[in-house]
C-alpha cells in the first residue's frame, strides 16, 4: 500500500460449510445461512451476495457521478444486479449484468451516469477484464 491510500473499511467474515454452510460477520450483523444455487436450502449463495454488494456500491458511485455532473438522481433510481454462475466444461466461472433504473433523466445523461458509475464503482473494478459484465440503461 502506498503512503496515499488509505483503507476506509474492511469487512470480516467467517465462513464454514461452503455453500451449504454459514457465514457471520465479525461484528454480528451479518449471520447468514448458505445454500447451493438452485436448491432449496433455506439460506442465500454467494452470487446472491455479490450481486447485493455489487448493486449497492454502484448506486454510490451513481452518486458520485451525478455530484461530479450536477445532476440529481431520482428518488426511485434502482440497480438490479444479475450474477450467473456459468459452468463451460469442467471450469466454472460468472458473468453479470447491471441493469440501471434512472427514471425522469434522458437517456444520453442516465447512459453517462452509468459507464462514468462503471469505471469507478470499486466491484466493477475488479471484476473488469476479469467476468463479462453487461450494463444496461433500462
Amino acid at each position: 500500500m502506498t503512503q496515499t491510500q488509505k483503507v476506509l473499511y474492511t469487512g470480516k467474515t467467517h465462513t464454514t460449510g461452503g455453500r451449504d454452510g454459514k457465514s457471520r460477520s465479525s461484528d454480528g450483523r451479518l449471520d447468514i445461512q448458505l445454500s447451493s444455487p438452485g436448491t432449496a436450502g433455506g439460506g442465500t449463495n454467494p452470487e446472491q451476495l455479490f450481486a447485493a454488494g455489487w448493486s449497492a456500491c454502484f448506486i454510490g458511485a451513481l452518486g458520485l457521478a451525478a455530484g461530479k455532473m450536477k445532476v440529481a438522481l431520482p428518488a426511485d433510481l434502482a440497480v438490479d444486479a444479475e450474477v450467473d454462475l456459468v459452468k463451460s466444461g469442467e471450469a466454472y466461472f460468472l458473468q453479470a449484468r447491471l441493469n440501471v433504473s434512472l427514471p425522469g433523466l434522458e437517456r444520453e445523461v442516465a447512459q453517462a451516469l452509468a459507464d462514468t458509475a462503471h469505471q469507478t464503482c470499486p466491484y466493477s473494478r475488479l471484476t473488469r477484464g476479469n467476468i463479462d459484465v453487461v450494463i444496461n440503461v433500462v
